[in-house]
Protein backbone atom coordinates (compact mmCIF):
# COMPACT_ATOMS: atom_id res chain seq x y z
CA UNK A 1 0.00 0.00 0.00
CA UNK A 2 2.86 2.37 0.90
CA UNK A 3 4.65 1.42 -2.35
CA UNK A 4 1.54 2.18 -4.45
CA UNK A 5 1.03 5.46 -2.62
CA UNK A 6 4.60 6.47 -3.41
CA UNK A 7 4.12 5.75 -7.11
CA UNK A 8 0.88 7.73 -7.04
CA UNK A 9 2.63 10.70 -5.37
CA UNK A 10 5.50 10.53 -7.85
CA UNK A 11 3.00 10.62 -10.71
CA UNK A 12 1.31 13.68 -9.18
CA UNK A 13 4.72 15.30 -8.79
CA UNK A 14 5.59 14.59 -12.42
CA UNK A 15 2.18 15.86 -13.54
CA UNK A 16 2.63 19.04 -11.46
CA UNK A 17 6.05 19.62 -13.01
CA UNK A 18 4.63 19.04 -16.48
CA UNK A 19 1.75 21.40 -15.75
CA UNK A 20 4.13 24.04 -14.41
CA UNK A 21 6.37 23.66 -17.48
CA UNK A 22 3.35 24.00 -19.77
CA UNK A 23 2.22 27.13 -17.94
CA UNK A 24 5.69 28.62 -18.14
CA UNK A 25 5.90 27.84 -21.84
CA UNK A 26 2.53 29.50 -22.40
CA UNK A 27 3.59 32.51 -20.35
CA UNK A 28 6.86 32.96 -22.22
CA UNK A 29 5.10 32.43 -25.55
CA UNK A 30 2.62 35.17 -24.70
CA UNK A 31 5.44 37.36 -23.36
CA UNK A 32 7.37 36.92 -26.57
CA UNK A 33 4.25 37.44 -28.64
CA UNK A 34 3.26 40.78 -27.04
CA UNK A 35 5.99 43.36 -27.57
CA UNK A 36 6.87 46.38 -25.47
CA UNK A 37 7.63 49.64 -27.24
CA UNK A 38 9.18 52.89 -26.02
CA UNK A 39 8.58 56.40 -27.34
CA UNK A 40 9.74 59.84 -26.29
CA UNK A 41 7.34 62.73 -26.92
CA UNK A 42 9.04 66.11 -26.60
CA UNK A 43 6.53 68.95 -26.50
CA UNK A 44 7.79 72.38 -27.50
CA UNK A 45 6.67 75.42 -29.45
CA UNK A 46 7.53 75.64 -33.14
CA UNK A 47 6.69 78.11 -35.91
CA UNK A 48 4.42 76.94 -38.72
CA UNK A 49 3.31 78.94 -41.75
CA UNK A 50 -0.21 78.46 -43.07
CA UNK A 51 -2.49 80.74 -45.09
CA UNK A 52 0.28 83.32 -45.64
CA UNK A 53 1.06 83.87 -41.94
CA UNK A 54 3.32 82.29 -39.35
CA UNK A 55 2.42 81.35 -35.81
CA UNK A 56 3.91 79.30 -32.99
CA UNK A 57 2.09 76.19 -31.82
CA UNK A 58 2.90 73.46 -29.32
CA UNK A 59 3.71 70.20 -31.11
CA UNK A 60 5.24 66.80 -30.41
CA UNK A 61 8.73 66.06 -31.76
CA UNK A 62 8.53 69.19 -33.97
CA UNK A 63 5.85 67.70 -36.23
CA UNK A 64 2.21 68.55 -37.03
CA UNK A 65 0.51 66.10 -36.92
CA UNK A 66 2.65 64.24 -34.42
CA UNK A 67 4.48 60.90 -34.69
CA UNK A 68 2.72 57.63 -35.50
CA UNK A 69 2.69 54.87 -32.88
CA UNK A 70 2.81 51.39 -34.44
CA UNK A 71 2.01 48.25 -32.45
CA UNK A 72 0.49 44.80 -32.74
CA UNK A 73 -2.67 43.79 -30.94
CA UNK A 74 -1.96 43.18 -27.24
CA UNK A 75 1.31 45.13 -27.12
CA UNK A 76 2.31 47.63 -24.44
CA UNK A 77 3.76 51.08 -25.10
CA UNK A 78 5.60 53.36 -22.71
CA UNK A 79 5.52 57.01 -23.79
CA UNK A 80 7.69 59.45 -21.86
CA UNK A 81 6.17 62.91 -22.36
CA UNK A 82 8.59 65.79 -21.80
CA UNK A 83 6.77 69.11 -21.54
CA UNK A 84 9.05 71.88 -22.75
CA UNK A 85 6.13 74.19 -23.50
CA UNK A 86 4.64 77.06 -21.51
CA UNK A 87 1.56 75.42 -19.98
CA UNK A 88 0.39 72.11 -18.53
CA UNK A 89 -0.61 69.27 -20.86
CA UNK A 90 -2.03 65.75 -20.67
CA UNK A 91 -2.19 63.06 -23.40
CA UNK A 92 -5.09 60.66 -24.05
CA UNK A 93 -4.84 57.40 -26.01
CA UNK A 94 -8.18 57.61 -27.75
CA UNK A 95 -9.95 54.25 -28.03
CA UNK A 96 -7.33 52.28 -26.10
CA UNK A 97 -9.24 50.51 -23.35
CA UNK A 98 -6.33 50.42 -20.86
CA UNK A 99 -7.68 47.41 -18.88
CA UNK A 100 -7.58 48.27 -15.19
CA UNK A 101 -5.18 51.13 -15.83
CA UNK A 102 -7.01 54.47 -15.86
CA UNK A 103 -3.86 56.08 -14.44
CA UNK A 104 -2.54 56.43 -18.00
CA UNK A 105 -5.81 57.37 -19.72
CA UNK A 106 -4.98 61.06 -19.66
CA UNK A 107 -8.00 63.44 -19.41
CA UNK A 108 -7.11 66.50 -17.35
CA UNK A 109 -8.66 66.58 -13.85
CA UNK A 110 -10.36 63.22 -14.48
CA UNK A 111 -7.47 60.75 -14.24
CA UNK A 112 -4.53 63.08 -13.69
CA UNK A 113 -3.45 66.67 -13.32
CA UNK A 114 -1.39 68.35 -16.06
CA UNK A 115 2.24 67.63 -16.82
CA UNK A 116 3.61 71.03 -15.90
CA UNK A 117 6.23 72.87 -18.01
CA UNK A 118 9.73 71.57 -17.36
CA UNK A 119 8.54 68.17 -16.13
CA UNK A 120 7.81 64.78 -17.65
CA UNK A 121 5.53 61.81 -17.13
CA UNK A 122 5.61 58.30 -18.58
CA UNK A 123 2.34 56.79 -19.77
CA UNK A 124 1.89 53.03 -19.89
CA UNK A 125 -0.48 52.33 -22.79
CA UNK A 126 -1.94 48.82 -22.64
CA UNK A 127 -3.51 47.46 -25.83
CA UNK A 128 -5.95 44.57 -25.56
CA UNK A 129 -8.62 43.77 -28.19
CA UNK A 130 -8.15 46.85 -30.39
CA UNK A 131 -7.13 46.24 -34.01
CA UNK A 132 -7.00 48.76 -36.84
CA UNK A 133 -6.55 52.50 -36.33
CA UNK A 134 -6.89 54.67 -33.24
CA UNK A 135 -5.21 57.93 -32.30
CA UNK A 136 -3.69 59.93 -29.46
CA UNK A 137 -4.20 63.58 -28.60
CA UNK A 138 -3.80 66.17 -25.87
CA UNK A 139 -6.68 66.18 -23.41
CA UNK A 140 -6.22 69.55 -21.72
CA UNK A 141 -7.66 72.90 -22.81
CA UNK A 142 -7.84 72.98 -26.64
CA UNK A 143 -4.24 71.83 -27.03
CA UNK A 144 -5.29 68.81 -29.08
CA UNK A 145 -5.70 71.17 -32.07
CA UNK A 146 -1.93 70.86 -32.54
CA UNK A 147 -0.99 67.80 -30.45
CA UNK A 148 -2.35 64.62 -32.02
CA UNK A 149 -1.26 61.64 -34.09
CA UNK A 150 -2.30 58.21 -35.34
CA UNK A 151 -2.01 54.82 -33.67
CA UNK A 152 -1.65 51.86 -36.06
CA UNK A 153 -2.56 48.48 -34.54
CA UNK A 154 -1.66 45.45 -36.64
CA UNK A 155 -3.09 41.97 -35.98
CA UNK A 156 -1.15 39.60 -33.74
CA UNK A 157 1.84 38.29 -35.68
CA UNK A 158 0.89 35.14 -37.54
CA UNK A 159 -2.70 36.30 -38.07
CA UNK A 160 -4.19 38.55 -40.73
CA UNK A 161 -6.91 41.12 -41.17
CA UNK A 162 -10.25 39.87 -42.59
CA UNK A 163 -9.62 41.39 -46.03
CA UNK A 164 -6.98 40.84 -48.72
CA UNK A 165 -3.53 42.08 -47.81
CA UNK A 166 -3.17 45.60 -49.28
CA UNK A 167 -0.11 46.60 -51.29
CA UNK A 168 0.50 49.64 -49.11
CA UNK A 169 -1.10 51.98 -46.65
CA UNK A 170 -1.56 55.69 -46.04
CA UNK A 171 -2.50 57.72 -42.96
CA UNK A 172 -4.74 60.74 -43.45
CA UNK A 173 -5.41 62.97 -40.44
CA UNK A 174 -8.09 65.64 -40.78
CA UNK A 175 -7.56 68.61 -38.48
CA UNK A 176 -8.35 72.25 -37.70
CA UNK A 177 -6.21 75.37 -38.12
CA UNK A 178 -6.53 78.58 -36.11
CA UNK A 179 -4.75 81.87 -36.69
CA UNK A 180 -5.28 82.93 -33.06
CA UNK A 181 -3.69 81.62 -29.89
CA UNK A 182 -6.56 79.20 -29.45
CA UNK A 183 -6.05 78.35 -25.76
CA UNK A 184 -5.82 82.04 -24.83
CA UNK A 185 -8.96 82.95 -26.78
CA UNK A 186 -10.93 79.99 -25.43
CA UNK A 187 -9.95 80.89 -21.85
CA UNK A 188 -11.18 84.45 -22.44
CA UNK A 189 -14.44 83.20 -23.97
CA UNK A 190 -15.08 80.86 -21.06
CA UNK A 191 -14.49 83.77 -18.70
CA UNK A 192 -16.94 86.07 -20.49
CA UNK A 193 -19.46 83.41 -21.47
CA UNK A 194 -18.99 84.06 -25.19
CA UNK A 195 -18.98 81.56 -28.03
CA UNK A 196 -15.65 79.90 -28.77
CA UNK A 197 -13.53 80.52 -31.90
CA UNK A 198 -14.13 78.83 -35.24
CA UNK A 199 -11.23 77.33 -37.15
CA UNK A 200 -10.14 79.34 -40.19
CA UNK A 201 -9.63 76.20 -42.26
CA UNK A 202 -9.42 72.44 -42.12
CA UNK A 203 -6.19 70.63 -42.89
CA UNK A 204 -5.21 67.24 -44.31
CA UNK A 205 -2.03 65.95 -42.71
CA UNK A 206 -1.36 69.47 -41.46
CA UNK A 207 -1.87 71.27 -44.80
CA UNK A 208 -4.88 73.31 -46.03
CA UNK A 209 -4.45 72.39 -49.70
CA UNK A 210 -4.14 74.41 -52.87
CA UNK A 211 -7.69 75.80 -52.91
CA UNK A 212 -6.61 78.15 -50.11
CA UNK A 213 -4.18 81.10 -50.11
CA UNK A 214 -0.41 80.48 -50.03
CA UNK A 215 -0.94 76.72 -49.85
CA UNK A 216 -0.26 75.33 -53.33
CA UNK A 217 3.37 74.36 -52.81
CA UNK A 218 2.78 72.77 -49.41
CA UNK A 219 -0.32 70.72 -50.35
CA UNK A 220 -0.01 67.16 -49.12
CA UNK A 221 0.63 64.69 -51.96
CA UNK A 222 0.22 60.91 -51.97
CA UNK A 223 1.81 58.90 -54.80
CA UNK A 224 0.15 55.61 -55.81
CA UNK A 225 0.92 52.90 -58.37
CA UNK A 226 -1.72 51.91 -60.88
CA UNK A 227 -3.42 48.60 -60.07
CA UNK A 228 -2.40 48.49 -56.43
CA UNK A 229 -4.76 48.49 -53.45
CA UNK A 230 -4.05 50.64 -50.40
CA UNK A 231 -5.36 50.68 -46.85
CA UNK A 232 -6.15 54.28 -45.95
CA UNK A 233 -6.31 55.04 -42.23
CA UNK A 234 -8.45 58.15 -41.66
CA UNK A 235 -8.59 60.10 -38.38
CA UNK A 236 -10.94 63.00 -37.69
CA UNK A 237 -8.87 65.18 -35.34
CA UNK A 238 -10.88 68.33 -36.12
CA UNK A 239 -11.87 70.26 -33.02
CA UNK A 240 -15.56 70.89 -33.61
CA UNK A 241 -16.67 69.45 -36.93
CA UNK A 242 -18.05 66.31 -38.45
CA UNK A 243 -16.56 66.00 -41.91
CA UNK A 244 -17.45 64.62 -45.32
CA UNK A 245 -14.47 63.06 -47.12
CA UNK A 246 -13.98 61.76 -50.66
CA UNK A 247 -11.30 61.05 -53.26
CA UNK A 248 -12.16 62.08 -56.81
CA UNK A 249 -13.22 59.20 -59.13
CA UNK A 250 -12.23 56.54 -56.57
CA UNK A 251 -14.52 54.34 -54.50
CA UNK A 252 -13.76 53.71 -50.85
CA UNK A 253 -14.39 50.33 -49.23
CA UNK A 254 -14.90 50.85 -45.50
CA UNK A 255 -13.51 47.87 -43.55
CA UNK A 256 -12.87 49.21 -40.05
CA UNK A 257 -13.90 51.85 -37.55
CA UNK A 258 -12.59 52.86 -34.12
CA UNK A 259 -10.24 49.88 -33.84
CA UNK A 260 -12.88 47.31 -34.86
CA UNK A 261 -13.76 45.58 -38.14
CA UNK A 262 -16.98 46.28 -40.03
CA UNK A 263 -18.79 44.52 -42.83
CA UNK A 264 -17.20 45.98 -45.99
CA UNK A 265 -19.29 48.66 -47.67
CA UNK A 266 -18.40 50.49 -50.88
CA UNK A 267 -18.96 54.25 -50.76
CA UNK A 268 -18.20 57.34 -52.84
CA UNK A 269 -17.72 59.36 -49.64
CA UNK A 270 -17.65 58.93 -45.88
CA UNK A 271 -18.93 61.05 -43.00
CA UNK A 272 -16.68 60.91 -39.95
CA UNK A 273 -17.23 62.55 -36.56
CA UNK A 274 -14.51 64.14 -34.38
CA UNK A 275 -12.75 61.38 -32.48
CA UNK A 276 -13.64 58.65 -34.94
CA UNK A 277 -11.25 56.67 -37.12
CA UNK A 278 -12.00 54.67 -40.26
CA UNK A 279 -10.04 52.18 -42.32
CA UNK A 280 -10.89 52.14 -46.02
CA UNK A 281 -9.48 50.25 -48.98
CA UNK A 282 -8.75 52.15 -52.19
CA UNK A 283 -7.75 50.55 -55.49
CA UNK A 284 -5.76 52.81 -57.81
CA UNK A 285 -7.68 51.90 -60.98
CA UNK A 286 -8.18 55.26 -62.70
CA UNK A 287 -6.32 56.94 -65.55
CA UNK A 288 -2.84 58.17 -64.67
CA UNK A 289 -3.45 61.68 -63.41
CA UNK A 290 -3.96 63.82 -60.31
CA UNK A 291 -7.07 63.53 -58.10
CA UNK A 292 -8.18 65.70 -55.21
CA UNK A 293 -8.58 64.20 -51.78
CA UNK A 294 -11.12 66.56 -50.27
CA UNK A 295 -12.92 67.20 -46.99
CA UNK A 296 -15.51 69.72 -45.88
CA UNK A 297 -17.68 70.21 -42.81
CA UNK A 298 -20.98 68.45 -42.34
CA UNK A 299 -22.99 71.04 -40.41
CA UNK A 300 -26.08 69.75 -38.62
CA UNK A 301 -27.03 72.96 -36.79
CA UNK A 302 -30.04 74.98 -37.91
CA UNK A 303 -29.73 76.37 -41.46
CA UNK A 304 -29.58 80.05 -40.47
CA UNK A 305 -26.36 79.45 -38.50
CA UNK A 306 -23.70 79.85 -41.16
CA UNK A 307 -20.64 81.05 -39.24
CA UNK A 308 -18.98 77.65 -39.38
CA UNK A 309 -15.73 76.92 -41.22
CA UNK A 310 -16.76 76.57 -44.89
CA UNK A 311 -13.31 75.87 -46.31
CA UNK A 312 -12.59 72.78 -48.37
CA UNK A 313 -9.27 71.22 -47.43
CA UNK A 314 -7.51 69.23 -50.16
CA UNK A 315 -4.62 66.89 -50.74
CA UNK A 316 -3.65 65.30 -54.06
CA UNK A 317 -3.55 61.63 -55.01
CA UNK A 318 -0.93 61.36 -57.78
CA UNK A 319 -0.32 58.31 -59.95
CA UNK A 320 3.28 57.33 -60.60
CA UNK A 321 4.45 56.92 -64.19
CA UNK A 322 4.99 59.01 -67.29
CA UNK A 323 2.09 61.27 -68.20
CA UNK A 324 1.26 64.92 -68.53
CA UNK A 325 -0.09 66.22 -65.23
CA UNK A 326 -3.33 68.23 -65.51
CA UNK A 327 -3.38 71.92 -64.66
CA UNK A 328 -5.98 71.14 -61.99
CA UNK A 329 -6.63 67.77 -60.35
CA UNK A 330 -10.00 66.08 -60.78
CA UNK A 331 -12.46 67.06 -58.03
CA UNK A 332 -14.79 64.63 -56.20
CA UNK A 333 -18.18 65.27 -57.79
CA UNK A 334 -20.04 63.21 -55.18
CA UNK A 335 -18.75 64.98 -52.05
CA UNK A 336 -21.95 66.05 -50.23
CA UNK A 337 -22.66 69.69 -49.47
CA UNK A 338 -22.30 71.17 -45.99
CA UNK A 339 -25.85 70.56 -44.72
CA UNK A 340 -26.70 67.35 -46.59
CA UNK A 341 -28.01 65.30 -43.65
CA UNK A 342 -29.59 62.70 -45.95
CA UNK A 343 -26.19 61.80 -47.40
CA UNK A 344 -24.75 61.59 -43.90
CA UNK A 345 -27.55 59.29 -42.76
CA UNK A 346 -27.32 57.10 -45.87
CA UNK A 347 -23.68 56.44 -45.15
CA UNK A 348 -24.03 55.88 -41.39
CA UNK A 349 -27.06 53.60 -41.71
CA UNK A 350 -25.02 51.05 -43.66
CA UNK A 351 -22.34 50.48 -41.03
CA UNK A 352 -22.41 47.13 -39.20
CA UNK A 353 -19.92 45.08 -37.20
CA UNK A 354 -18.19 42.29 -39.07
CA UNK A 355 -19.62 39.76 -36.57
CA UNK A 356 -17.60 36.83 -37.90
CA UNK A 357 -16.33 33.74 -36.10
CA UNK A 358 -12.89 35.31 -35.77
CA UNK A 359 -14.27 38.75 -34.83
CA UNK A 360 -17.54 38.09 -32.99
CA UNK A 361 -19.85 40.54 -31.28
CA UNK A 362 -20.86 40.11 -27.66
CA UNK A 363 -23.85 42.38 -27.17
CA UNK A 364 -25.07 42.48 -23.54
CA UNK A 365 -28.51 40.86 -23.42
CA UNK A 366 -29.24 40.95 -19.68
CA UNK A 367 -29.31 44.69 -19.01
CA UNK A 368 -29.09 45.55 -15.31
CA UNK A 369 -28.82 49.35 -15.59
CA UNK A 370 -30.74 51.59 -17.97
CA UNK A 371 -30.02 55.29 -18.38
CA UNK A 372 -31.73 57.99 -20.42
CA UNK A 373 -29.43 61.00 -20.85
CA UNK A 374 -30.42 64.28 -22.47
CA UNK A 375 -27.71 66.08 -24.43
CA UNK A 376 -28.37 69.84 -24.41
CA UNK A 377 -27.02 73.29 -25.04
CA UNK A 378 -27.73 75.65 -22.14
CA UNK A 379 -27.08 79.05 -20.61
CA UNK A 380 -26.30 80.40 -17.16
CA UNK A 381 -27.96 83.67 -16.27
CA UNK A 382 -25.63 86.64 -15.71
CA UNK A 383 -26.55 89.68 -13.57
CA UNK A 384 -27.77 92.57 -15.70
CA UNK A 385 -27.07 90.56 -18.88
CA UNK A 386 -23.37 91.17 -18.28
CA UNK A 387 -21.96 88.17 -20.18
CA UNK A 388 -21.20 87.79 -23.87
CA UNK A 389 -23.41 84.81 -24.69
CA UNK A 390 -27.04 84.65 -25.85
CA UNK A 391 -29.12 87.52 -24.38
CA UNK A 392 -26.17 88.58 -22.24
CA UNK A 393 -25.90 85.19 -20.52
CA UNK A 394 -23.15 82.56 -20.35
CA UNK A 395 -23.09 79.69 -22.85
CA UNK A 396 -22.91 76.24 -21.33
CA UNK A 397 -24.00 72.65 -22.03
CA UNK A 398 -25.11 69.61 -20.08
CA UNK A 399 -25.94 65.92 -19.76
CA UNK A 400 -29.24 65.34 -17.94
CA UNK A 401 -29.27 69.07 -17.17
CA UNK A 402 -25.99 68.84 -15.25
CA UNK A 403 -23.14 70.97 -16.53
CA UNK A 404 -19.93 69.28 -15.45
CA UNK A 405 -17.38 71.28 -13.46
CA UNK A 406 -13.75 70.16 -13.35
CA UNK A 407 -12.55 69.61 -9.77
CA UNK A 408 -9.33 71.01 -8.33
CA UNK A 409 -7.73 67.57 -8.26
CA UNK A 410 -8.31 64.56 -10.46
CA UNK A 411 -11.28 62.33 -9.70
CA UNK A 412 -9.27 59.11 -10.04
CA UNK A 413 -6.91 60.05 -7.21
CA UNK A 414 -9.83 61.21 -5.07
CA UNK A 415 -11.63 57.90 -5.68
CA UNK A 416 -8.54 55.80 -4.98
CA UNK A 417 -7.77 57.66 -1.75
CA UNK A 418 -11.43 58.00 -0.77
CA UNK A 419 -11.07 61.79 -0.54
CA UNK A 420 -14.23 63.71 0.25
CA UNK A 421 -15.49 66.93 -1.28
CA UNK A 422 -14.08 66.36 -4.78
CA UNK A 423 -17.13 64.84 -6.49
CA UNK A 424 -20.55 63.42 -5.71
CA UNK A 425 -21.99 60.08 -6.85
CA UNK A 426 -25.46 61.29 -7.78
CA UNK A 427 -25.36 61.61 -11.55
CA UNK A 428 -28.97 60.68 -12.41
CA UNK A 429 -30.19 57.86 -14.62
CA UNK A 430 -32.95 60.12 -15.98
CA UNK A 431 -33.47 63.80 -16.77
CA UNK A 432 -34.80 65.85 -13.82
CA UNK A 433 -38.01 66.58 -15.76
CA UNK A 434 -39.59 64.96 -18.79
CA UNK A 435 -40.97 67.08 -21.62
CA UNK A 436 -41.05 67.14 -25.41
CA UNK A 437 -37.29 67.43 -25.86
CA UNK A 438 -37.43 68.06 -29.60
CA UNK A 439 -40.23 70.64 -29.92
CA UNK A 440 -39.36 73.84 -31.77
CA UNK A 441 -39.76 76.32 -28.91
CA UNK A 442 -38.96 75.32 -25.34
CA UNK A 443 -39.57 77.46 -22.24
CA UNK A 444 -36.82 79.44 -20.56
CA UNK A 445 -36.61 77.16 -17.52
CA UNK A 446 -35.38 74.25 -19.70
CA UNK A 447 -32.26 76.21 -20.67
CA UNK A 448 -30.68 76.63 -17.23
CA UNK A 449 -28.66 73.65 -15.93
CA UNK A 450 -27.27 72.68 -12.55
CA UNK A 451 -23.49 72.88 -12.23
CA UNK A 452 -21.64 70.13 -10.43
CA UNK A 453 -19.04 67.37 -10.44
CA UNK A 454 -21.44 64.44 -10.42
CA UNK A 455 -20.36 60.91 -11.40
CA UNK A 456 -22.13 57.62 -12.12
CA UNK A 457 -21.00 54.56 -10.13
CA UNK A 458 -21.41 51.07 -11.62
CA UNK A 459 -20.78 47.65 -10.13
CA UNK A 460 -18.31 45.43 -11.90
CA UNK A 461 -19.82 43.49 -14.83
CA UNK A 462 -23.09 45.40 -14.87
CA UNK A 463 -24.69 45.30 -18.30
CA UNK A 464 -25.57 48.86 -19.18
CA UNK A 465 -27.91 50.40 -21.72
CA UNK A 466 -27.77 54.17 -22.30
CA UNK A 467 -30.07 56.14 -24.57
CA UNK A 468 -28.68 59.58 -25.42
CA UNK A 469 -31.46 62.02 -26.34
CA UNK A 470 -30.74 65.14 -28.38
CA UNK A 471 -32.78 68.23 -27.46
CA UNK A 472 -33.89 71.50 -29.05
CA UNK A 473 -33.07 73.50 -25.91
CA UNK A 474 -31.95 77.04 -26.87
CA UNK A 475 -32.95 76.19 -30.43
CA UNK A 476 -29.45 74.74 -30.69
CA UNK A 477 -29.81 71.07 -31.55
CA UNK A 478 -27.10 69.44 -33.65
CA UNK A 479 -25.30 66.10 -33.85
CA UNK A 480 -23.21 65.31 -30.76
CA UNK A 481 -20.35 62.81 -31.12
CA UNK A 482 -20.25 61.18 -27.66
CA UNK A 483 -17.00 59.45 -26.66
CA UNK A 484 -16.50 56.96 -23.82
CA UNK A 485 -13.06 56.37 -22.34
CA UNK A 486 -11.95 52.88 -21.30
CA UNK A 487 -14.55 51.08 -23.42
CA UNK A 488 -15.98 50.40 -26.79
CA UNK A 489 -19.73 49.89 -26.98
CA UNK A 490 -22.41 48.57 -29.30
CA UNK A 491 -24.74 51.01 -31.06
CA UNK A 492 -27.97 49.01 -30.95
CA UNK A 493 -30.39 51.68 -32.14
CA UNK A 494 -30.83 55.23 -33.38
CA UNK A 495 -33.61 57.44 -34.67
CA UNK A 496 -35.13 60.89 -34.87
CA UNK A 497 -37.57 62.52 -32.44
CA UNK A 498 -38.10 61.57 -28.81
CA UNK A 499 -37.13 58.04 -27.82
CA UNK A 500 -40.18 55.81 -27.30
CA UNK A 501 -39.34 53.19 -24.69
CA UNK A 502 -42.12 50.87 -25.87
CA UNK A 503 -41.68 50.84 -29.65
CA UNK A 504 -38.07 51.87 -30.30
CA UNK A 505 -36.43 48.94 -28.46
CA UNK A 506 -38.22 46.63 -30.90
CA UNK A 507 -36.00 48.06 -33.65
CA UNK A 508 -32.70 47.32 -31.86
CA UNK A 509 -30.00 45.48 -33.79
CA UNK A 510 -28.59 42.85 -31.43
CA UNK A 511 -27.02 40.74 -34.19
CA UNK A 512 -24.29 42.88 -35.77
CA UNK A 513 -24.44 46.38 -34.23
CA UNK A 514 -21.56 48.73 -34.81
CA UNK A 515 -18.87 48.55 -32.09
CA UNK A 516 -17.19 51.93 -31.60
CA UNK A 517 -15.86 54.28 -28.91
CA UNK A 518 -17.44 57.44 -30.36
CA UNK A 519 -20.97 57.74 -31.76
CA UNK A 520 -23.04 60.60 -33.09
CA UNK A 521 -26.28 61.42 -31.32
CA UNK A 522 -28.42 62.76 -34.18
CA UNK A 523 -29.86 66.26 -34.21
CA UNK A 524 -33.20 66.11 -32.37
CA UNK A 525 -32.87 62.35 -32.18
CA UNK A 526 -31.60 59.50 -30.02
CA UNK A 527 -28.94 56.81 -29.96
CA UNK A 528 -28.89 53.72 -27.72
CA UNK A 529 -25.68 51.93 -26.75
CA UNK A 530 -24.88 48.86 -24.68
CA UNK A 531 -21.71 47.75 -22.92
CA UNK A 532 -20.58 45.53 -20.07
CA UNK A 533 -18.87 47.38 -17.20
CA UNK A 534 -15.92 44.99 -17.07
CA UNK A 535 -13.08 47.54 -16.95
CA UNK A 536 -12.70 48.85 -13.39
CA UNK A 537 -11.58 52.43 -12.93
CA UNK A 538 -12.54 56.05 -13.52
CA UNK A 539 -13.60 56.80 -17.10
CA UNK A 540 -14.67 60.02 -18.83
CA UNK A 541 -17.75 60.43 -21.06
CA UNK A 542 -17.99 63.59 -23.13
CA UNK A 543 -19.08 65.20 -26.35
CA UNK A 544 -16.10 65.29 -28.72
CA UNK A 545 -17.00 68.75 -30.00
CA UNK A 546 -14.48 70.56 -27.82
CA UNK A 547 -16.63 73.66 -27.44
CA UNK A 548 -19.33 71.48 -25.85
CA UNK A 549 -16.76 69.66 -23.71
CA UNK A 550 -15.47 73.03 -22.45
CA UNK A 551 -19.03 74.09 -21.57
CA UNK A 552 -19.78 70.97 -19.51
CA UNK A 553 -21.31 68.27 -21.76
CA UNK A 554 -19.43 65.63 -19.76
CA UNK A 555 -19.62 63.23 -16.87
CA UNK A 556 -17.55 60.45 -15.30
CA UNK A 557 -18.22 56.74 -14.86
CA UNK A 558 -16.65 54.92 -11.92
CA UNK A 559 -16.63 51.14 -12.32
CA UNK A 560 -15.99 49.29 -9.06
CA UNK A 561 -13.50 46.48 -8.66
CA UNK A 562 -14.66 42.92 -9.26
CA UNK A 563 -13.26 41.32 -6.12
CA UNK A 564 -10.12 39.65 -7.52
CA UNK A 565 -6.75 41.09 -8.56
CA UNK A 566 -7.57 40.31 -12.20
CA UNK A 567 -10.88 42.20 -11.99
CA UNK A 568 -9.59 45.18 -10.00
CA UNK A 569 -8.10 48.51 -10.87
CA UNK A 570 -4.32 48.55 -10.68
CA UNK A 571 -2.58 50.57 -7.97
CA UNK A 572 -1.12 53.88 -9.15
CA UNK A 573 2.38 54.19 -10.54
CA UNK A 574 5.06 55.53 -8.22
CA UNK A 575 4.75 59.01 -9.73
CA UNK A 576 1.80 61.00 -11.03
CA UNK A 577 1.87 64.70 -11.98
CA UNK A 578 1.09 66.55 -8.74
CA UNK A 579 -2.29 68.11 -8.04
CA UNK A 580 -3.31 70.84 -5.66
CA UNK A 581 -5.33 69.12 -2.94
CA UNK A 582 -7.37 70.69 -0.12
CA UNK A 583 -4.94 70.55 2.83
CA UNK A 584 -7.43 69.42 5.50
CA UNK A 585 -8.90 66.66 3.32
CA UNK A 586 -5.41 65.50 2.42
CA UNK A 587 -4.37 65.22 6.06
CA UNK A 588 -7.57 63.44 7.10
CA UNK A 589 -7.42 60.86 4.33
CA UNK A 590 -3.68 60.49 3.89
CA UNK A 591 -2.41 56.92 3.56
CA UNK A 592 1.38 56.71 3.49
CA UNK A 593 1.26 53.19 2.03
CA UNK A 594 1.01 54.68 -1.49
CA UNK A 595 4.61 55.83 -1.61
CA UNK A 596 5.40 58.67 -3.96
CA UNK A 597 1.99 59.07 -5.56
CA UNK A 598 0.89 62.70 -5.23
Amino acid sequence: MEHNTGIWLNRISLFSKFLLLACLNWFFFRWAEADVHYYDFVLREKNFTRLCSTKSILVVNESFPGPVIRVHRGDTVFVNVHNQGYYGVTIHWHGVKQPGNPWSDGPEYITQCPIEPGSNFTYEVNFSTEEGTLWWHAHSDWTRSSIHGAIVIYPIEGTTSPYPMPDGEEIIILGSWYTVDVNKVVAEDLETGADTPRSVCYVINGQPGDLLPCSRESTYRWVVDYGKTYLVRIVNAAMNAELFFAIANHSLTVVGMDGNYVKPIIADYIMISPGQTMNVLLTANQSLSHYYIETRQYDSARPDVTDYDQTNATAILMYSGNYTAPDTPFSPSLLPSYEDFRSADRFLDRLRSLASKEHPVNVPLNVTTKMYITVSMNQLLCPNASCDGIDGNRLTSSLNNISFVNPSTDILLAYYRNLSGIYTTDFPNWPPTMFNFTQDVLPMNTTIPIQGTKVKVLDYNEEVEITFQGTEVLNASENHPVHMHGYSFYVVGSGYGNFNNETDPKTYNLVDPLEVNTVGVPKNGWTTIRFKASNPGVWFWHCHLDRHLSWGMNTVMIVKDGGTPETSMRPPPTYMPPCTLPYITWVEDFDDSLGDVN
